[in-house]
């Protein structure tokens, strides 16, 4: 018998534009479908409807299953979305997965009590097990890996992880057709990250790899690595643990051609964004094979854009071909890998250089150096491809020295950057050792600081040990300017604030209240205004 199955997509970010298919989900739909099931999408990051509308959905079928997931940054909408299930559909099992649930499984079972099943790291094979396991009316959840139920009792019970899957090909390509390409994603490809990536009408995503080799701090990634055990706690239970294992996997370059090809047969893109976390990590660890080859594969198979097969300036109106982007790492990428990504089609990387700063750079785990961040960027621009530097501030050793060498940087390279602020994602390191932190910031409410990851406008819990988020706020408009002179003088009068204690709720209020009416906060904030209205 087949599942009537209804997947929602989350709203990522309100103030986001829709720009990425959600490309997990996607594939866990096209593997259901394969099952036989009957699979609905509803995604509401697309359509950016009302709640009533998604209750509509709810109410539009006897929907068997409905599955939700996403990244901690989509929480809130998630907690809706199943507390509608609850009101609308109970009869509905829901099942949930995805990186908000990975990461903190026990705690959002405990928020969220109509959750049937909720799914740990990789899905693909764990998701269509669940899914027959209802179809055949089993309830006997203990044997299967990789996921996290309710007992009778109502206890949350947690089982072993389950391993990765070795051959990323078995993997089919996501169920594009069932998400609304036309109406909504192509009229968002275009991006002011390069010119040939502004003028693109046709973008969609591809993953060409899972897994990164950096052991950044703040950084989350088990869900799509599997960098992560369940383990037993004091309680008995099991709980996720973070590791410091780095699970690399990626596609053969045929499987990511063949299905390019399939994209430009069934859908004419223009562009591809790889959404891999690090292009260049796949690059090492296939010993400077894998990219090499994804790019000559991609020159034979008539990908290679006109102006970069004739070496000529490019011409919206003349080109053909497909372009594409994706990520880098300042200290693994090659120039030679460089320019054949240029010939083939490369437009722009975006580079997680965070910090100038030794110090800080030395205690993030990216493996990188500031010669090596400041070398990339101009390696990077030699090879004609558009570097996208992303900083952040308000690392746990920050300090004004830190973020002046950071502004000199960018002085001396000739680029700007709007830094974000420096967060403990669920699952990270930091978010262990800082955890008491948080909690204090959010006067114990620990789903309160979930929630308010996914409103990038707002400042979370700081882990700095030295600034405010009032500072930071001050501190990310000076990198923003990169004026030097400010800087200096936001020094020269600053004093640890007590707003690093205050609870987040009223730190935020304090800094909404402050800005229009400018009244003085802390002296950084102070002598920004100041120095502006001058």
């Amino acid at each position: 018998m087949a599942l009537k199955i209804l997947f929602v997509n989350p709203v990522v970010r309100e103030e986001d534009v829709p720009r990425h298919v959600p490309y997990g989900m996607a594939i866990l739909a096209e593997i259901a479908r394969s099952k036989g099931h009957h699979v609905q999408v509803y995604d509401a990051n697309a359509w950016r409807k009302s709640d009533d509308v998604l209750v509509q959905v709810y109410k539009a079928d006897s929907w068997d299953v409905i599955c939700i997931g996403g990244l901690t940054t989509t929480y809130r909408y998630i907690r809706k979305a199943c507390q509608l299930v609850a009101e609308v559909s109970p009869d509905s099992k829901l099942i949930v997965g995805g990186g908000f649930f990975t990461s903190m499984p026990r705690d959002i079972m405990e928020w969220i009590p109509n959750i049937y099943i909720g799914i740990i790291g990789e899905a693909y094979i764990t998701f269509p097990e669940v899914l027959s396991a209802i179809d055949n009316k089993n309830n006997q959840w203990n044997g299967f890996l990789g996921i996290a139920y309710r007992e009778s009792d109502d206890s949350i019970n947690l089982n072993k992880e389950r391993p990765n899957i070795d051959d990323l090909d078995t993997i089919p390509y996501p169920a594009w057709d069932l998400f609304p390409l036309e109406e909504i994603y192509f009229h968002n490809s275009d991006s002011l990250f390069s010119e040939e990536a502004s003028v693109s009408k046709r973008r969609i995503d591809i993953n060409a790899s899972y897994g990164c080799n950096l052991v950044c701090r703040y950084c989350w990634h088990l869900g799509t690595t599997g960098d992560m055990v369940t383990t037993g706690n004091s309680s008995n239970d099991r709980d996720v643990t973070f590791t410091y294992g780095r699970n690399i996997r990626y596609h053969s370059p045929d499987y990511i051609i063949k299905m390019v090809r399939y994209l430009k047969d069934k859908y004419d893109i223009d562009q591809v964004n790889f959404l891999d976390e690090n292009l260049m990590t796949m690059d090492s660890y296939s010993k400077r094979t894998w990219l090499k080859e994804i790019c000559e594969k991609w020159i034979e198979a008539g990908f290679q854009p006109e102006s970069r097969s004739l070496g000529v300036p490019y011409d919206s109106v003349k080109n053909t071909g497909i372009f594409w982007s994706g990520t880098s790492h300042a200290a693994l990428h090659r120039p030679d890998t460089l320019e054949l990504m240029y010939k083939a089609g490369c437009t722009h990387l975006v580079y997680g250089l965070e910090s100038f700063d030794k110090k800080v750079l030395k205690k993030l785990g990216k493996g990188s150096t500031v010669k090596r961040n400041e070398e990339s960027v101009g390696v990077c621009m030699e090879s004609g491809i558009k570097p996208i530097p992303n900083i952040i501030i308000g690392f746990p050793e920050e300090s004004f020295e830190s973020v002046r060498n950071t502004i000199k940087s960018l002085l001396k390279l000739g680029i700007h950057a709007k830094p974000h602020f420096a967060t403990a994602y669920p699952g990270s390191e930091w978010y262990y050792k800082y955890k008491e932190s948080i909690l204090k910031q959010y006067d114990g409410d620990l789903e309160a600081y979930i929630l308010d990851l996914g409103d990038a406008s707002k400042i979370t819990a700081t882990i700095s040990h030295k600034f405010s988020a009032m500072d930071l706020l001050g501190l990310q408009h000076i990198v923003s300017v990169r004026d030097l002179r400010l800087l200096d003088l936001s020094e020269k009068h600053w004093h640890k604030s007590d707003d690093s204690i205050l609870p987040t709720a009223q730190l935020n209020e304090k800094i909404e209240n402050f800005i229009p009416t400018k009244k003085l906060a802390t002296p950084l904030m102070s002598e920004l205004i100041k120095v502006d209205n001058d």
